[in-house]
């Protein structure tokens, strides 16, 4: 089973939305400040706000404030344990398309 559904939850639920999508790429560049991640985005800056206290609530994200400027950094651990969860899943998925192509190979042998 899972080892943390709820946080796997939150993770998969902040990755579906694009914009979300696009402020954890462009962090993947380094830090950035929250008005330079907004800049791309035709919305309001409350509005992108919301995006970004998603993400850090996920666990993606974390931010912190220097001044009159706040920072947004990417978290790594989240990160590793979607990782954990989708290789168990290719996994499973791997044994699986094994043994119904050890099955087909046996049948094709017998006729």
């Amino acid at each position: 089973m899972e080892k943390h559904p709820e946080q796997l939850n939150g993770i998969f639920q902040a990755l579906a939305d694009p914009t979300r999508r696009a402020v954890i790429a462009r962090l993947g560049k380094g830090p950035a400040s929250i008005s330079d991640l907004a800049k791309p985005f035709d919305m309001a800056l409350p509005s992108f706000m919301k995006h970004i206290h998603f993400l850090e609530d996920s666990g993606l994200i974390r931010t912190h404030k220097e001044g009159r400027v706040r920072t947004c950094a990417l978290e790594k651990k989240p990160f590793a344990a979607v990782e954990s969860w989708l290789s168990a899943q290719r996994a499973l998925w791997e044994a699986r398309t094994d043994r119904l192509e050890q099955f087909v190979t046996t049948l094709s042998n017998k006729e």
